[in-house]
Order: structure tokens, then sequence, then C-alpha cells
């Protein structure tokens, strides 16, 4: 290592998703590194787990689309300059203009350095090409990397470095196939769940963009082949979704699949969920930056179907080319379905590290900058 860094990450809120899990996953890095971590957010739920692992938060609530925010601009660059920051690393659009006025303000070689992340195929637009106006800007996937391409042909392609997020492998081992105490768990929760035939996993929050009813049609044609499959889909009912899902227990009981399906609140076992599953889906209507239920179920070993499209057609095209189906053609979802039970693909013996992988290219990134 060389000389200790201090790194500001900026977010809205530490709460709960992706961003925030890659924020943490960093600050971890840092940490143990020996380097100084710094997360500047509104706060949330996160901020005990971040300064339990050895991380520092300062709470600015730079995440409110407003033209008041625009005062915390002058603090923000006082902290940068007490905190003696090397980097500043942005992480969503607002923070990142407000970074971006901070850092105009301060001269000399103590200036620090700016980075920013693209963690999502945001509308192309003046507000979101901030997110590539980093002096890096790393790319969660090829996806993302192609979309700041075609949409920002200004930004220089040697500024875009490919960190793709990854997994833990060990928080997602391997499972046998079947898995008969993980399903019969599910099934003392969810009764609909129970049986010998296959079990099929969608996650996603409760939103018509996840394609909660693409999977309801299909498994309306699997059954009406004569496949006692069976849905879950957990995270699809949350607070504030009542009309979501009724209106989904609707599409369910039109299709005769009330008896077939589960519709829950997320789980705080994704492991042991898909472990019980046979098959699991990833049917979001809008292109992912990353797919990282894909990696998640291949490392327990449970083959993915998904839309060929976004970060998850990436990913399956990599690991599982069986598994990619054309874009909203639920027949040949079926098909594809069908086909992976039938005869179950060979899934990679191990996946890789690539949570580690993923630190580790950033903490370079930044000591190159540095």
């Amino acid at each position: 290592m060389g000389r200790r860094l201090t790194v500001v990450q900026l977010l809205p809120a530490l709460d709960a998703g992706g961003v925030e899990r890659s924020t943490l996953e960093i600050a971890e890095a840092l940490v143990q590194a020996g380097h100084r971590a710094i997360v500047v957010s509104a706060g949330g739920r996160l901020v005990a787990p971040l300064q339990a692992l050895g991380g520092e938060h300062v709470t600015f609530d730079i995440g409110r689309k407003s033209l008041l925010s625009l005062r915390r601009v002058p603090a923000l660059r006082r902290m940068f300059a007490q905190v003696d920051a090397d980097i500043v690393h942005a992480r969503s659009r607002l923070p990142a203009w407000l970074a971006s006025f901070a850092l105009r303000g301060m001269r000399g070689a103590r200036k620090p350095r700016f980075v920013t992340t693209v963690h999502g195929l945001n509308s192309p637009s003046r507000y979101s090409a901030v997110m590539a106006s980093g002096e890096r800007v790393i790319c969660v996937s090829r996806t993302v990397r192609n979309h700041v391409l075609q949409h920002y042909p200004q930004v220089d392609p040697a500024a875009l470095q490919v960190i793709e997020r990854g997994i833990d492998p060990a928080a997602f081992p391997r499972a046998d196939h079947p898995d008969t105490a993980a399903r019969s768990a599910v099934a003392s929760l969810h009764p609909q769940l129970s049986g010998s035939g296959p079990l099929l996993l969608l996650p996603g929050r409760g939103t018509r963009l996840k394609g909660h009813h693409d999977a309801l049609c299909m498994l309306a044609t699997l059954r009406a082949s004569g496949v006692d499959a069976r849905l879950w889909m957990p995270g699809a009912r949350q607070s504030g979704r009542a009309d979501y899902v009724a209106e989904l227990e609707r599409d369910a009981a039109a299709l005769n699949l009330t008896d077939a399906v589960a519709i829950s609140a997320p789980t705080a076992a994704m492991a042991q969920a898909y472990a019980a599953s046979t098959v699991v889906l990833q049917l979001s209507r809008k292109p992912e930056a990353f797919g990282r239920t894909v990696l998640e179920a291949l490392s327990v070993g449970r083959p993915v179907i998904g839309w060929a499209h976004g970060g998850v057609g990436e990913l399956l095209a990599r690991w599982l080319p069986q598994g990619a189906v054309a874009p909203f053609d639920v027949d040949a979802l079926a098909a594809a379905t069908r086909a992976l039970l039938a005869s179950p693909p060979p899934l990679p013996v191990t996946m890789p590290d690539g949570l580690r992988a993923m630190q580790q290219a950033t903490l370079a990134l930044y000591e190159q900058l540095a």
C-alpha cells in the first residue's frame, strides 16, 4: 500500500439498495486496506453497519431535488478540505452535481480527484450527464459503458472503466439439488408452494417493471401442458403497493393460479430461497445495468432464465446462454423453461469472488488517481 488515502463517497441516503450496498462494500475494503472511508448522505438504517466496519458518516441532505440543495455546496467544500480528501466519489446524480460545484471552488495540489459510478441506465439528459463527468467513470457493466458512449459522445472512452458489481460466493453457497429442507421451509411459510413439482422463483420489488405478469402467463402455459410448477415472488408485496398486489392476485385468479402462486414480502434469506427453487427468473421489462440475481442464483447452483437485454442478458450470454430469451416473448420463455426442466444444463462449478475483485479494482483506481 502507498500513502493512506481519504475517500469520500456521496449518495442520497443509506437505507437499502444496490448503490448503498456497493458503498458499504467499498468502505469496508478501504478500512481493511488502512485507508479512511467517509460516506456523506442524509442517513438511514445502514449508517450503523457502516460505522461498525470502521467507516465514518457525515450527515448532509444531498438527495433532495430542490434549488435549496445548492446551499450544501460551501459546506461540502469545507468538509472536503477539513478531512483532506484525496478522492470524492459520487454515486448518484444530485450528489454528483453538488460535489462537482464544490470541487470547482477548490484549488491547488490538494484538490480531491473526482470519480463517479454509473449504477443505472438513466434516461439521457443534461442532468444525468454529470454521472459521466468524473475524471474516472466507473461503469458497473459493459452494458453501462455502451450506454454512456452512445448517449454522451463527448466523454473520453479512456476515462471509462468497467468494474462489474460482484457477489461473495460464500454468502450464496452451493446447495443440493433438490434441496428438500429448503423447499420444506419455504412451503411451511407458503403452503401453496408445497409439492414435488418445480418451484419457479422471481425475486423483485412490487412494480410491473419486474415482469410479474409475464411470469404468471408463463406459469399458466406450463401448468396447462401438465407441468405442476409453482411460482414464488418474494419482494412483490411491499408497503404502499397494495393496489399492485391486488392486481397480481386478480391476474393469478383469472389464470386459475391462486393455489400455485405465493406473493410475499422480501425475504432476508435469499440464499435459502434460491436453494428451494428449481429455476430462477429475471424478467425485468426495463433493461437493468447489472443482474446480481443471475450471479447469486448460479452460485447456489440454480439455472436462471431471463430476458436477453441489459446487464442480465450480458451475464446470461457469458454464464448460461440457454437461459437467455428474446425479450417479452412469453411463449419462448415457457419453452426455454420446459427445456431447462427436462434437461438441466451444466452450471459453473464455482462462481468467482466478484465482490473481492470489485473492491480490489476500485481501490486500485483510487490509488492510481491519487
